[in-house]
């Protein structure tokens, strides 16, 4: 029985799929960093990495950004992912990332009820 176990341990090891690490040669590594806090940095890599990155000063003094970033999906489809982070914080914007799912109709009549019992000054505690 024992060796059964362990001839069974051994075909599973042996079936799972190895990985395989390679180095990621850096093809674009453009850096600019000022004394104000402003920067830009654009990054590119052989594996389909791609990022650039502006940093300006805010209204209140701190550093908002603006970039891209594109990375290689599965299937070999370059995905764009867009962003500002600044005082309103971090605004991604891409087809890849999820939405959430539409309001059901009832959701739109019961927030219309609550509207006009709002207005008429009816208030539940």
């Amino acid at each position: 029985m024992k060796t059964i176990v362990l001839a069974c341990l051994i075909a599973v090891a042996v079936a799972a799929p190895q990985l395989q690490e390679r180095e990621v040669v850096l093809l674009r590594d453009d850096r600019i960093a000022n004394e104000d806090g402003t920067f830009s940095y654009a990054l590119e890599a052989d594996n389909g990495i791609n990022t650039a990155v502006e940093g300006v000063v805010g209204s209140a003094g701190q550093i908002n950004q603006a970039g891209s970033y594109t990375l290689t999906l599965e299937d070999g489809t370059q995905a764009v992912v867009t962003f500002v982070a600044n005082e309103n914080g971090f605004q991604p914007q891409s087809n890849i990332l999820p939405t959430p799912h539409p309001l059901p109709a009832h959701v739109f009549e019961l927030l219309e009820i609550a509207e006009r019992q709002r207005a008429e000054g009816i208030v539940f505690n």
